[in-house]
């Protein structure tokens, strides 16, 4: 494995969310084992308008976060319970979010006021089951909002008419985590649990693929730039997955065998995946931090990046791909998504510190 030199490459902002001492450190067991704060950092987006804030969001703290790439932050305070987790723009550009502890998803304004709201329990009524929206994505058309339904084993989607519907999932334990439109028109989602990918047509048929190593806990999933596969992380299998969506076909080929996986170096024995995205020069980035659940804890976390020849090779071929580690300041990272921002640089999430971490890639 090649080693990024400094820490210099990385930089990181403490996120000071407002109160904090006031929440329990039992709100939702989102905090790392034995730690004295509240980690709470999830997810990260940006607009692809030439702006050049994030937006984060800090599910116990009940708040969203605007971050500019200077590292200035503004706070929006959420309803209390609301427990804000994932976030997409429209192709109108509205931002929208999921409420995960309140069983909704919400349409923000521009200075990150809910402007609409849409209960997404399942039979929508006051003894219902909280579906627990997690990850959210948006159809090939714009404007459908899809999002999984974690405690559920379902997705779901809110239609441009406000319709809300619900897809089961083959487990209803599966724990579908993290959705996106892919280059076949469909949507992509992953399951921690199930243990395999779900593809969803626009209507609701679900197709699920399952992942040949065991217990991988399948992430985070992206579209490839300008191919036609999704990539995916496993957190507890330690390599990225890449489903060929060209290959498809029930007629020509087993669901069993259109995943191909990759297994990423280790930077040392006790270590997960967490997300991945590309850069502009079409690298992938994936994050890799020591496991805070295992006793021996401690160790430097690291975001990865594999050369852009991954794209096209084999799995015997990955000895020869390019993997450079690229050190994390802080440990204990827990590290939870990262993104291309609107500057060109990578940024992330540490759930475990309450920071946003941002990677230089250009000037």
């Amino acid at each position: 494995m090649n080693l990024a030199s400094t820490y210099g490459d990385v930089i990181e902002f403490a996120i000071g969310y407002p109160k904090t001492e006031d929440l329990s450190s039992a709100h939702h067991g989102c905090a790392p084992h034995g730690s004295a704060h509240h980690g709470s950092t999830h997810e990260i987006t940006c607009p692809r308008n030439g702006s050049d804030v994030l937006w984060v969001t800090g599910q116990n703290y009940d708040t969203l976060v605007k971050l500019a790439t200077d590292g200035r932050t503004s706070f929006y305070a959420l309803k209390p319970g609301s427990g804000p987790h994932g976030m997409a723009f429209d192709a109108a550009g509205r931002l929208w979010l999921t409420l995960e502890f309140a069983g909704k998803i919400a349409r923000l304004d521009e200075n990150g006021n809910i402007v609409a709201e849409y209960n997404v329990c399942l039979n929508g009524n006051p003894n219902a089951i909280n579906t627990r929206p997690h990850g959210l994505g948006i159809g090939d058309d714009g404007e459908t909002i899809w999002f999984t339904g974690k405690a559920t084993g379902t997705v779901g989607k809110i239609s441009p008419d406000g319709k809300v519907q619900h897809f089961a999932l083959s487990p209803p334990g599966s724990v579908p985590i993290y959705i996106r439109n892919g280059p076949d028109h469909n949507m992509w989602a992953t399951e921690l649990v199930g243990n395999a990918i779900a593809r969803i047509a626009p209507g609701g048929e679900v197709t699920e693929f399952p992942i040949r190593t065991s217990n991988s806990r399948p992430i985070a999933i992206v579209p490839e730039p300008g191919g036609k596969a999704m990539w995916f992380t496993e957190e507890a299998g330690n390599k990225v997955g890449r489903i060929d969506t060209d290959l498809i076909d029930k007629d020509r080929i087993d669901k069993d065998c259109v995943i191909v996986e990759y297994s990423v170096p280790r930077s040392q024995e006790n270590v997960l995946l967490a997300g991945l995205s590309f850069d502009h020069e079409n690298n992938l980035w994936v994050q890799q931090y020591v496991n805070h659940n295992v006793p021996t804890r401690g160790g430097t976390d690291y975001l990865v990046r594999i050369d852009k020849a991954i794209l096209t090779a084999n799995p015997s071929e990955i000895t020869g791909i390019p993997f450079t580690f690229y050190p994390v300041p802080s440990e204990d990272t827990m590290m939870h998504r990262i993104i291309r921002g609107p500057d060109g640089n990578m940024w992330f999430t540490e759930m475990g510190t309450d920071k946003v971490g941002r990677l230089n890639l250009v000037g």
